[in-house]
């Protein structure tokens, strides 16, 4: 019988497959989504969005398996636990509230609050329970990851707009 899973080891490789479909569903519409987003979002046409999400996405895959390599307690543990953090926060901003503020569907927010969140909070929890991270780490880890990415989407778009020509 197929049942949830229930270890840290397991929901580090469901946050990886969580995050690319989350990120598969953006790719397909946020860029025109982004040309109507106003103060939501700045415009940002299909290859620089792509090329931003891609980046981030092999990103989760590093450090899944940065993860997995270094053991418990690793850097890539509290990585991924700063990741996670990241995408769960990304769940309700700016997906939920953009998507209330417009009135119109953000791209993402199916994913982000039927997969993300779920897959995230079992991580973190499985991660924490499983003693993987300490909570006082994590805490560092998932503030300062959440802002290295906050940080470097608009130079990952700026990069983005070489590969449009």
């Amino acid at each position: 019988m197929i049942g949830f899973p229930s270890t840290y080891e397991q929901y580090r490789w469901l946050f990886a497959l969580a995050l690319t479909l989350h990120n598969l569903e953006e790719a397909i519409w946020f860029s025109k989504w982004s040309q109507h987003a106003g103060r939501w979002h700045p415009k940002a046409s299909k290859i620089q969005f792509r090329f931003a999400v891609l980046i981030l996405t092999l990103l989760a895959y590093g450090i899944v398996l940065g993860s997995y390599w270094g053991g418990k307690g690793s850097l890539g543990d509290y990585l991924l636990s700063g990741y996670a953090f990241t995408m769960l926060l990304n769940a309700f901003f700016p997906h939920l509230i953009a998507t209330i503020g417009l009135r119109r569907y953000a791209p993402g927010l199916i994913t982000a609050l039927g997969l993300n969140v779920p897959v995230m909070s079992m991580l973190l929890f499985r991660g924490l329970e499983e003693q993987y991270v300490s909570l006082s780490a994590f805490m560092i880890s998932g503030v300062a990851f959440t802002a290295v990415i906050v940080a470097i989407i608009p130079v990952l778009f700026r990069i983005g707009r070489y590969f449009e020509k």
